[in-house]
């Protein structure tokens, strides 16, 4: 079995990469751009990531990565499980509020055209991605993983919000969550992800 995975590394797409090399999945490699004309005839709305498992095409990196985990039976609990319940609220929440918060920024750097930009928001979006930073550590408490002592899908998207906060200029202060997302760094298949 081999997917198609389309998009550049430096993009959400990274959290496919990663799920993938976790999961010891072998993949093919497309690196269309956003909004290109390769990348509008897999993806009509002109968005990355996108999966090809089969005929089947599939978009938006959270619902890929949770697919790739149910469909592979790791890195995530079982649907209809307590445990699930709370790693889906870890998802949700990092979604909700770093993700969000980081797209946002972007949308008023670079996305958004020049005219409808306020830049004069990402300080404030600043101080709500730490507080969000701080409440996440907060509910994850001395684990190593939000989930207790196994990584799931909300550590890979907390981590790849991490790297994105830094690559945006973010401060990133939070010793707590420095400690937690180093070690998840260093895991080969995050070292593996990011030289595709």
């Amino acid at each position: 079995m081999s997917y198609t995975v389309i998009g550049p590394n430096v993009t959400r797409t990274f959290r496919v990469l990663w799920m993938l090399e976790e999961l010891g999945q072998s993949y093919d490699r497309l690196t269309h751009a956003s909004r290109s004309d390769d990348l509008r005839q897999f993806n009509p709305a002109g968005k990355v990531p996108v999966l090809l498992d089969g005929d089947a095409v599939l978009t938006d990196s959270t619902a890929i990565i949770q697919y790739l985990a149910d469909k592979h039976g790791d890195l995530t609990f079982p649907a209809g499980t307590i445990e699930r319940a709370r790693q889906d609220g870890f998802t949700q929440f990092i979604l909700d509020e770093l993700d969000a918060t980081l797209w946002t920024a972007a949308r008023h750097t670079f996305v958004l055209p020049k005219e409808k930009r306020v830049p004069e928001v990402k300080q404030s979006l600043k101080w709500e991605f730490e507080r969000s930073i701080s409440e996440l550590m907060r509910r994850k408490g001395d684990a190593p993983f939000l989930m207790g002592e196994r990584m799931t899908v909300p550590d890979i998207l907390a981590t790849h919000c991490g790297t994105w906060a830094i690559a945006a200029g973010f401060p990133l202060e939070n010793a707590a969550f420095r400690a937690y997302a180093k070690p998840l760094r260093n895991r080969p298949a995050y070292a593996r992800a990011a030289e595709g």
